[in-house]
């Protein structure tokens, strides 16, 4: 199917009308074609940038937003970690539960928050081997 084409008239500058005449001149080229290609990189152009100023506000939020959820889900993976490590490293051979145990298991869950807020500040996410809470004591 042939495309319909519209006759325009208009005027260029002098300087542009060169320009384009110089193009026109090169074989297999049109001044039709060459204004045509231009046209539509010009309208696709215009049409990006207002995809960009129409959601760009949107995608901005969801970032922000996607990050937010990131560092979270860090924090998450961080306290898991550290639990585990804890419940491998400095509960094994626990005595049986008393009010001593009690205490130590609540300086143990103390220690474990302090370090799992301290490895998300510094944003050091490795789990280094760490002296026990109850022996500094």
């Amino acid at each position: 199917m042939k495309m319909q084409k519209t006759r325009h008239q208009f005027y260029l500058p002098d300087d542009l009308s060169e320009k384009l005449d110089m193009f026109a001149a090169k074989p297999g080229s049109s001044k039709t074609a060459i204004l045509t290609d231009a046209l539509t990189a010009w309208f696709d152009r215009r049409a990006g940038h207002e995809l960009d100023q129409r959601f760009g506000g949107r995608l901005d939020r969801q970032n922000r937003t996607a990050a937010r959820i990131e560092e979270k889900v860090d924090t998450l993976v961080e306290a898991l970690g550290t639990f585990v490590q804890h419940q491998l490293t400095l509960v094994a051979h626990q005595p049986p539960f008393d009010r001593e145990t009690a205490l130590l298991g609540r300086r143990r869950y103390e220690a474990f928050v302090d370090l799992v807020g301290r490895r998300r500040a510094g944003g050091t996410p490795s789990l280094p081997t760490t002296p026990h809470p109850e022996k500094a004591e």
